[in-house]
């Protein structure tokens, strides 16, 4: 197993560099066989695919990385898909795909009531989740849906959230005063 570490300015100079060329991916998705499968077929297509095997991971990322559109599997280890989109959809407006072999029409109801913006059931087709990717990517970025999300500055384990004018450190509310807010934020 390797374990590695990022300094922030080493994170800052991935977060510029994967802005100009791609777009990110994150797959929240315990079965590598698949994570392997979206990995080739998602660079064919220029996205990079971020990867985590359980939601505690994945909320990590999310909070330190650049993340344009999250494929989320439900169950999974640790923190199931269904807590992780509940604690995302807390300070990040992004869209999420749950990716699940649970295909009953409750368990797809259930999904798309907690936050998620699609649902696909397993087997899949690649091209099919590919541009299911494009059209959640399509509405949010060219078509406005990413406006709430602008009012969100993250840093780190620093979360700004400028319309509420709440800040939260490593996912703990913090209390400000104006003036502190105000020096935060600028």
């Amino acid at each position: 197993m390797r374990i590695f570490s990022m300094t922030d300015v080493q994170l800052e100079m991935r977060r510029q560099l994967r802005e100009r060329a791609f777009q990110a991916l994150m797959s929240l998705e315990y079965e590598k066989d698949i994570v392997e499968a979206l990995k080739i077929f998602l660079s064919k297509e220029d996205f990079e695919l971020l990867t985590a095997t359980n939601g505690k991971e994945a909320l990590e990322i999310v909070q330190k990385e650049k993340v344009d559109l999250v494929l989320m599997d439900i169950m999974m280890p640790i923190m199931d898909g269904v807590k992780a989109t509940k604690e995302i959809r807390k300070n990040q407006n992004i869209p999420i795909i749950f990716l699940s072999a649970k295909g009953e029409r409750e368990d797809k109801i259930e999904g798309l009531t907690i936050g998620a913006d699609d649902y696909i059931t397993k087997p899949f087709h690649p091209e099919e989740v590919i541009a299911r990717i494009k059209a959640q990517l399509r509405r949010f970025k060219e078509l406005g849906s990413q406006q709430k999300d602008q009012e969100v500055y993250v840093l780190g384990g620093i979360t700004l959230n400028d319309s509420l004018k709440l800040v939260n450190a490593d996912g703990k509310e913090i209390s400000l005063t104006p003036v502190e807010y105000g020096i935060l934020k600028y």
